[in-house]
């Protein structure tokens, strides 16, 4: 069997990642097509760097336009002359699904693509315009089949990948903290994994930090970074009043890198994080948090006209709770977001309910979502 996967961030290359030795625990599989790290450990040669397809926000695709036109077509191009048994892409919708369409406008290859458009949340027509060029869905939240077979397109919930994440124990925690000194509360700052992000909310989540350190000058601090934005939060960090732990993964080995980011996760007694995947990571490791975001004043102008639903934080989405305090677009001010932080310093128990809530939803104790989503993917095509 032939595979040509599609990924375009980290997110995307963890799910292709398990995908792919799903697939591999089934069937008999070749693959081809553009991955990270994840994905080329599983055998994957990717036609070029992911990376170059990690764009987010409307105002800040507009530069990059033509080179990732080339790229779309580069990307169609070599799937039409690979001519797998399926196209499987993985979220990154404006380029993955300008793929399939290109695909399907030359070929009948069976298109699948994983993660589904936030319909429920704006930009409902897409389900109807996915439609026209996918033949499946492969849904992380359990609420999104039915918008997506309204829409006349089959949709598998296959589960979330962080229910299977493995979590840090009491020994790795208390390690962790041996190894950076941390004796008191520790608190996590994620201010994102793309460079646009950190050059956005580095300067609020700076201040947020100043205000906090204010009444509570005992904390110590921990940010875990992705190497692309590393030196951006070195900048960033620079004047703070405490100092805090920095963790590169390019100054280590990927495996010791990642069980420092896992211990961190498990050792922090609260976090600060921008909006994304990084809350059901805080979720599956019982951090509580406040969720922060803020895009383009275009973007935010636009996406502001479209959204239909008053929260952007899937912990609060998945429990159908708004147990964790959010500031997004206007509001993210540091002069909103520090005593909202307090707050939640001040009683953490506030959210147990609805991170145990969303864990169960997203699929905890069930058979690996990888698995899951290659089991979906096979049956829709016969195969079992």
């Amino acid at each position: 069997m032939r595979v040509f996967l599609i990924a375009g961030e980290a997110s995307g290359d963890k799910l292709g990642a398990a995908l792919m030795a799903g697939l591999k625990s089934l069937e008999s599989v070749e693959f081809q097509g553009i991955g990270g790290p994840l994905m080329q450990a599983e055998g994957m040669v990717s036609l070029f760097d992911m990376d170059e397809l990690s764009v987010m926000g409307l105002a800040e695709i507009v530069p990059k336009y033509p080179h990732l036109r080339r790229r779309l077509h580069q990307t169609a191009k070599a799937v039409l002359e690979a001519r797998p048994d399926v196209l499987i892409t993985i979220d990154s919708p404006d380029f993955c699904l300008r793929v399939a369409k290109l695909v399907k406008a030359k070929s009948d290859i069976r298109t699948v693509h994983y993660v589904a458009p936030s319909v429920w949340a704006w930009r409902a027509g897409r389900a109807r315009k996915m439609a026209r060029v996918v033949d499946q869905v492969l849904a992380l939240l359990p609420f999104e089949p039915p918008y997506m077979e309204a829409a006349g397109v089959a949709c598998d919930f296959v589960g979330h990948p962080v229910v299977s994440d493995r979590q840090a124990n009491a020994e790795e925690i208390q390690g962790f903290r041996e190894r950076h000194g941390i004796e008191g509360a520790l608190w996590m700052i994620l201010p994102g994994s793309r460079r646009g992000e950190v050059q956005r909310l580095g300067s609020i989540f700076s201040e947020v930090v100043q205000r906090v350190i204010r009444e509570k000058p005992d904390l110590s601090v921990v940010i875990p970074t992705r190497s692309n934005v590393a030196p951006m939060v070195r900048e960033m960090v620079e004047g703070w009043p405490v100092r805090p732990v920095i963790l590169d993964p390019s100054e280590t080995d990927a495996e010791t890198a990642k069980a420092e980011k896992r211990a961190a996760f498990g050792a922090a007694d609260w976090a600060l994080a921008a909006s994304g995947t990084v809350s059901l990571e805080l979720v599956a490791a019982g951090t509580p948090m406040v969720i922060a975001y803020d895009v383009n004043p275009l973007s935010r102008f636009i996406i502001s006209k479209m959204l239909t639903i008053d929260t952007l934080t899937l912990v609060n989405l998945v429990s159908e709770t708004r147990a964790v305090p959010e500031f997004n677009g206007k509001r993210c001010r540091p002069e909103l977001i520090a005593p909202g932080m307090l707050e939640v310093m001040e009683a953490p128990g506030a959210q147990r309910a609805a991170m145990e809530l969303t864990m169960q939803r997203l699929g905890r104790d069930g058979e690996a979502p990888g698995l899951r989503a290659a089991r979906a993917v096979l049956a829709r095509m016969g195969h079992a």
